[in-house]
């Protein structure tokens, strides 16, 4: 969930800017009396985008962890009478009963968003000190201090390697586990300076705590779990023809948005001996290719630069690709 912040000679923050905004939106291809879910409101970009082809027959569906973005899309949006608005994980949405009718679309721009980033405050970033906690909802769970003060050295090795593919985990974990003995982990500079005395600078233009700080914002978050319930609950509300937009930020995410699609789409999953797997009947299938963003806007943008957009398409329960067919029964 990226997005640019740009501000004016007064540092005044301006408008900001949602990523792939245009290929997002075009993906969902709205219909001016469809219903649709934005499940990660962040600012508005997207939903604004979304409310302006909508007619007034049009239903817009708004989604949000946190706290201050509920407060915004109700101080923007909770006079359009074409606009619902819920504070929830999105992958909740099936829940909600404004989708039990069915969507048109659902749009999920996943992970941290800049007003999240920007303010040292929620502590994602070790670009300031700040309190290490790393919620998306600072109302409930355990924050990311709350995590190191309990997990075991094994706990905090596996969590950083899988959800930061960090190499030096098992050092970075131990020296946690030692220097909290005498003093806990409760602010992000304290944190980003082990790893730094532990790592040391190889990697020029990346701070060596990047992939840790990851990791740990995913740990807490619990982001890749509500990314999977979240794309099953879509699924399921999605009306056939509707579709599914999503952007990934980190290779994570796109792998599991990837394979979801994938293995909804009734494609055989080949072995290497043995028949060809019977796929399950098609439920989705990929619309095009994965988009990345523009070097426009990369060039005003450069938070965009890891986003990947994939667009599928609910088809009806009982079609079927031929791909899904073993071999020797395709027509």
């Amino acid at each position: 969930m990226a997005q640019s912040r740009n501000t004016d000679s007064g540092s005044t923050p301006l408008r900001h800017v949602p990523v792939m905004l245009g290929e997002a939106v075009e993906g969902l291809s709205v219909q001016p009396d469809g219903r649709y879910l934005d499940g990660t409101f962040g600012r508005g970009g997207h939903a604004r985008a979304i409310l302006s082809r909508l007619g007034p027959e049009g239903r817009l569906l708004l989604m949000d962890r946190d706290p201050q973005a509920i407060a915004a899309a109700q101080a923007e949006f909770a006079d359009d009478p074409r606009v619902a608005i819920r504070h929830a994980n999105f992958s909740t949405l099936a829940d909600w009963d404004e989708t039990a009718s069915g969507l048109d679309g659902v749009l999920l721009d996943l992970g941290v968003s800049s007003p999240q980033l920007d303010e040292a405050g929620r502590g994602f970033s070790f670009m300031a000190d700040a309190p290490l906690d790393m919620r998306m909802d600072p109302t409930g769970g355990e924050s990311a201090a709350d995590f190191l003060a309990h997990a075991s050295e094994r706990e905090i090795t596996e969590v950083l390697w899988h959800f930061g593919e960090e190499r030096h985990g098992r050092r970075i974990a131990r020296a946690i586990v030692e220097d909290r003995a005498t003093t806990p982990f409760t602010h992000t500079g304290q944190l980003a300076a082990l790893i730094e005395r532990v790592v040391g600078r190889h990697e020029p233009g990346k701070h060596p705590a990047t992939r840790s700080f990851q990791a740990l914002r995913i740990r807490v978050n619990g982001e890749l779990e509500a990314l999977q319930q979240g794309l099953q609950a879509a699924l399921d509300r999605l009306k056939v023809g509707g579709r599914l937009s999503v952007i990934s930020f980190h290779s994570l995410e796109d792998r599991a948005v990837k394979l979801f699609i994938r293995d909804q789409s009734g494609h055989v999953q080949n072995r290497r001996r043995g028949p060809p797997v019977q796929a399950a009947s098609a439920r989705l299938k990929a619309v095009g290719k994965a988009q990345f963003p523009s070097a426009a806007e990369l060039a005003v943008n450069p938070r965009a630069r890891s986003a990947v957009l994939r667009v599928a398409e609910k088809l009806p329960l009982n079609d079927q690709h031929p791909e899904s067919q073993p071999e020797g029964h395709r027509r």
